[in-house]
């Protein structure tokens, strides 16, 4: 589990594509301090890291993963949002995330809105219907409180902090970014759906 609050912006240092594809990303986290097999959120994706050395860390993606998420879209130098896993006891500071994406999403626009930046977002149609205003959603990785929800499309507002501190200060229209719907809106909606 995470909180959606990103804790290091790193970068994309090595992809070998294959059957299975091996993602090196820089870091500033003390990689000594983080075990094999431990969980790191990378653009909201939860990924095991598989290696590791001073100031960076691998992992493995499957085809799956990069079907469902952006992560098919990095290349060397990519701007990664990275969050480790939530310990008991840690400040839950954004919301509960569990780091399965659930689609990818397209950034229709950015506009400058007093000190902060507005981004329109269109959500695939099978998400959009659990996205709410004054919801939780998580773009990247980001915990973020939506603004308004028109049919398939949906706002958010990144104050300034937050433009620095994730790749969203660095996004431009068209870009895609994965999504991860609430998790009570992910069962409530499973709830009302027609029985199997």
């Amino acid at each position: 589990m995470f909180t959606g609050i990103i804790t290091d912006l790193g970068r994309v240092r090595a992809i070998q594509f294959g059957p299975t594809t091996r993602l090196e990303i820089e870091t500033a986290y003390d990689t000594a301090g983080i075990a094999l097999g431990a969980s790191v959120a990378c653009n909201g994706c939860c990924l095991s890291v598989v290696e590791k050395g001073p100031h960076w860390l691998a992992f493995e993606a499957s085809r799956e993963t990069l079907h469902k998420t952006n992560l098919g879209d990095w290349k060397v130098g990519h701007p990664v949002n990275l969050e480790r896993a939530l310990k008991l006891g840690d400040e839950l500071g954004g919301h509960l995330v569990s780091g399965h994406v659930d689609g990818v999403g397209r950034i229709l626009s950015i506009t400058p809105d007093g000190g902060s930046l507005r981004i329109k977002v269109e959500a695939p149609h099978d998400l959009a219907r659990m996205i709410a205003p004054k919801g939780s959603i998580v773009l990247d990785g980001i915990s973020l409180t939506v603004n308004e929800v028109e049919g398939n499309v949906f706002g958010v507002n990144i104050i300034p902090i937050t433009q620095t501190a994730t790749n969203l200060g660095q996004a431009k229209a068209g870009d895609r970014v994965n999504l991860e719907i609430d998790l009570i809106a992910r069962y409530v909606a499973r709830l009302l759906a027609p029985t199997l």
